[in-house]
């Protein structure tokens, strides 16, 4: 699959770390000219990624962000966006502050993302957008009930932004993984390694996702080969359960 994406201008948020810097590395490895976005100032590992730093919750620092690299390339083939938050709480802990958190970030910052960007690629044709869901928003999962709610959104926006979207070229697609060993899982792990453990024990193909797996499925829906795939939710999960 050498080459999937080469020469493309792709567009990835929350990947300083985990997924999204897994994503960014592969998008590389294809061939993409990779803009790497995070609230952090951070060093890419691969000298072809191009760091940037702004909060997705900011309106126009996200604005300033996607002209600049508008202004330098001519064009914006390919958004993944990635950025989430997440707080694990039982309905009788759910916070507001959380929640609302949660849905400022992994809901309302996509859709203006994907609103801005939209406008970009339908300068120049199309292009393709991906989306970060989750499996606890097909399958439900006990503690992540507000969590769940954000993915399920996200979800729904895709499929709607993919229907309105698509007379401008623009395909919209999801990507929904399971569970994934990254940093966060290993904070995770060490605090409760035992209810780990017991969904590891779902998952049909018996081991948890990598960031590679979730790479190598945003790689296909945002290259040519997936250019009649839109609208569509693609679970990463090892046949999981939940």
């Amino acid at each position: 699959m050498e080459g999937l994406l080469k020469n493309k201008v792709c567009i990835i948020t929350g990947a300083a770390q985990g997924i999204g810097k897994g994503i960014a590395e592969r998008f590389t490895a294809d061939g993409a000219k990779v803009y790497a976005c995070d609230c952090q100032e951070f060093q890419p590992e691969n000298e072809g990624v191009i760091p940037l730093c702004f909060d997705v919750c900011d309106a126009a620092a996200v604005k300033s962000a996607m002209m600049q690299v508008f202004k330098a390339e001519g064009r914006i083939d390919v958004l993944v966006n990635n950025a989430g938050v997440v707080f694990n709480r039982k309905i009788g802990m759910i916070r507001r502050d959380e929640t609302e958190l949660m849905f400022r970030v992994n809901v309302i910052a996509v859709i203006e993302m994907v609103q801005l960007v939209s406008r970009l690629m339908a300068r120049n044709g199309g292009g393709s957008i991906v989306n970060i869901a989750s499996v606890t928003a097909q399958l439900g999962s006990p503690g992540q009930s507000a969590y769940s709610a954000t993915k399920g959104a996200v979800i729904s926006f895709t499929k709607s932004a993919a229907k309105e979207l698509a007379p401008q070229g623009i395909r919209v697609n999801a990507v929904a993984p399971g569970i994934v060993k990254t940093e966060r899982f290993a904070e995770l792990y060490e605090s409760d390694g035992s209810k780990i453990d017991q969904r590891i024990s779902r998952i049909g193909l018996g081991r948890l996702g990598t960031p590679e797996d979730i790479a190598n499925a945003c790689a296909f829906l945002a290259s040519d080969r997936a250019s009649y795939i839109s609208g569509e939710i693609l679970g990463v999960n090892g046949c999981a359960s939940i």
